[in-house]
């Protein structure tokens, strides 16, 4: 689908942006990664063969009893025994000797009946962010090559967490901010169009339900309901929606009056034609002007609210409870160092790229 000219135009001013365009790719990049954060980082290979059956238990429920094993429940694919029992085609003598068994498959070469010479690809990062990892000492343990960040102060591994945090993170603002924006500026729009007692009335809502103090109302809640990502996510939008409705009804109130909406209201276009088609694209700056302020706001709101224990649950891989968590093991400087890290780049790239689009959608901005 080809862009209209004026978009054209846009997208042409965006790129000359070059740290806008950089940051952009950049956080495509990190934002596509965490994505398949399942094939990443996770405590379940990716692919297994156990006797020349493909199996993929990152999306499928095996238990040890499928592989020749003796127990109804998940297979714990870190076990070496369950290992074996993959390896070996569901030999029997693993639980004699599993470790012996799968040296001699992996690198003799034993051919016989019994071995059906299966294998196991395990993600970059053996290791989900609920995964408790074993090692020696006290948590939380240093950075090390098999935990490239080290591990929390309950020996789950950080670069799992981290991958898994800035993906929720992500998401929960790009839903947060899609429907908020979209609630604000229907409601902005509507008060600056019609304006009277519809724009009074509106506006003294506002103000009441601006007044409402947010925390205490998700803590009740929490408290009756229950913690999740859904429930916080409706609240964050009940209460974050009016971000954005003085600016736009500011940009409305002031082209209400002007020549082509005044002409189009006498060629009889409908009032929702005018507002939504010849008047918000024209208060669109002023709008994108305040996104990365919602945007900004909206991840720190999460942080927060994680960070005080009212947030996601304490399972969910937050970067508010690894903040929380750097405050608390004062002696672990890398939990704190890859906290600050990962909010500090992840901030300053959406920063970047909303400036680019606030000035691509200004036609009075120019780029040499």
């Amino acid at each position: 689908m080809a862009l209209s000219p004026l978009n054209q135009r846009r997208w042409r001013n965006f790129k000359r942006n070059r740290r806008a365009l950089w940051s952009f790719w950049i956080f495509v990049f990190l934002f596509g990664l965490s994505l398949f954060a399942e094939f990443l980082a996770n405590d379940k290979p990716i692919m297994v063969s156990y006797r020349g059956e493909i199996r993929m238990p990152v999306f499928s429920f095996y238990s040890e009893r499928d592989y020749g094993g003796d127990f109804p429940t998940v297979a714990n694919y870190g076990d070496v025994e369950v290992q074996c029992l993959i390896i070996s085609g569901g030999l029997e003598d693993c639980f004699d000797d599993p470790e012996g068994l799968i040296v001699a498959a992996a690198t003799t070469g034993i051919d016989t009946a019994d071995f059906a010479k299966g294998w196991i690809l395990w993600s970059p990062i053996p290791y989900s962010f609920d995964t408790i990892v074993d090692v020696p000492g006290v948590a939380p343990s240093p950075p090390d090559e098999n935990n490239w960040l080290g591990t929390d102060d309950t020996k789950r591994d950080v670069m799992a967490r981290i991958i898994y945090g800035f993906r929720l993170s992500i998401v929960f603002t790009i839903i947060v901010t899609t429907f908020a924006s979209l609630i604000g500026i229907v409601a902005g729009a509507i008060q600056g169009y019609f304006g009277g007692w519809t724009d009074l009335v509106l506006q003294r809502f506002i103000e009441i339900w601006s007044g409402v103090p947010t925390l205490y109302v998700i803590i009740i809640l929490f408290a009756i309901l229950g913690r999740s990502f859904w429930l916080l996510v409706l609240l964050t939008i009940l209460f974050g929606w009016t971000s954005l409705v003085g600016v736009v009804r500011a940009e409305f109130l002031r082209a209400r009056n002007l020549e082509y909406v005044r002409a189009a209201k006498a060629l009889g276009v409908s009032d929702r034609k005018i507002m939504f088609r010849h008047m918000l694209p024209n208060a669109m700056v002023a709008t994108v002007t305040m996104l990365p302020f919602i945007i900004t706001g909206t991840i720190a709101t999460l942080a927060s609210l994680d960070y005080l224990g009212f947030g996601l649950p304490s399972s969910s891989p937050s970067l508010g409870e690894m903040t929380l968590q750097a405050k608390q093991n004062l002696q672990a400087p890398w939990l704190a160092f890859t906290a600050f890290t990962t909010f500090a780049v992840m901030l300053s790239l959406l920063v970047f790229i909303f400036e680019g689009v606030r000035d691509a959608f200004d036609p009075r901005k120019t780029f040499s």
